[in-house]
């Protein structure tokens, strides 16, 4: 078999800035490819009709949809970090949550010394965990 997953975000808009606010946040990240709409369409001159990025080794693939839905994401599907250090949950942690939304605070609980679930200003969700 050949086939391969690849996790899709699709953004109205925002990809770009969503992309390259990843990127900063995780090492061995990157933009593989990106292709822009221009002034023919049909989505706004500039926003992101495919581009593929590297976030911590991990392949994505972003879009900016012209089309407007009645649906955003979820925190029924998250992206699940495993943390290295007690730093790097929290400052993950405080940045993905700025200007988003807390879902479960940075703490210890049963099933994890730290711990964190985020919904970053995106509307993305994030389970960030030190193991």
């Amino acid at each position: 078999m050949t086939a391969k997953i690849t996790t899709f975000l699709m953004f109205e808009g925002r990809a770009e800035e969503a992309i390259d606010f990843y990127v900063s946040l995780f090492p061995e990240s990157k933009i593989v490819s990106i292709t822009r709409y221009g002034p023919e369409g049909p989505g706004a001159e500039g926003s992101v009709i495919h581009a593929v990025v590297t976030l911590a080794g991990q392949q994505f693939m972003f879009i900016d949809s012209h089309v407007k839905h009645a649906f955003t994401f979820t925190p029924s599907i998250s992206l699940f970090v495993t943390c290295s250090s007690g730093t790097e949950i929290a400052i993950l942690a405080e940045k993905l949550a700025d200007g988003g939304a807390i879902l479960m605070p940075l703490d210890a609980y049963p099933f994890s010394r730290k711990f964190a679930w985020v919904a970053d200003r995106f509307g993305v969700s994030w389970q960030l965990n030190l193991p």
